[in-house]
């Protein structure tokens, strides 16, 4: 499906010189002089390379069709990820290549959603937000607020973020997944 450059959003896949994409980051910019344009950072899902492209606002760019179906996540193994079908109890496993670093995110029985083209299943999206809890974090110092106020922690599952200065270890926080960023304490 042909779309507007104008169109194009983060997390959306396009066919484009012969692979599929998937967009990171998008800027639409509207210059003094000439036309307007996007800047698209977009990262192969094919090859796992990265790619940053300008189109005009008047170029068309193709939408590649996607079916999105939605499993549970049941368990790992040093090679897969295992999902099941809620409706049809069907099991397909992904690579952890395919998975990515979503994969320290996966915690028994999550809900994702899995993208699939020509029923090659191609990556998942995970829920927006998702519960962690701080593993470690260092102590934050007193008349820091000069500096950017956040600090290094490390979440149980392994993930290193930035987090404000009042989170402690053993903290329960929300991280958006889309990002990897701290969201708020719970």
């Amino acid at each position: 499906m042909k779309i507007n450059a104008t169109e194009i959003r983060v997390g959306m896949i396009l066919e484009y010189k012969d692979d599929l994409w998937e967009i990171l980051k998008t800027n639409h910019v509207k210059p003094g002089k000439g036309g307007a344009f996007a800047q698209v950072e977009m990262k192969s899902l094919l090859k796992n390379t990265k790619l940053n492209e300008r189109f005009r606002s008047s170029e068309t760019v193709e939408k590649a069709s996607i079916e999105e179906i939605k499993y549970n996540f049941l368990y790992s193994d040093e090679n897969n990820f295992y999902f099941m079908n809620p409706n049809s109890f069907e099991q397909i496993n992904l690579s952890k290549n395919v998975v990515g670093d979503k994969g320290k995110m996966l915690s028994e029985n999550l809900e994702v959603t899995i993208n699939f083209h020509n029923e090659n299943p191609l990556n998942i999206l995970l829920p927006n937000q998702l519960t962690c809890v701080i593993e470690t974090t260092d102590v934050a110092l007193k008349g820091q607020t000069i500096s950017s106020s956040y600090k290094p922690a490390i979440l149980k599952n392994g993930l290193n973020i930035q987090v404000p200065p009042f989170i402690e270890s053993g903290d329960t926080i929300i991280v958006d997944t889309r990002t990897m960023e701290y969201v708020k304490k719970i």
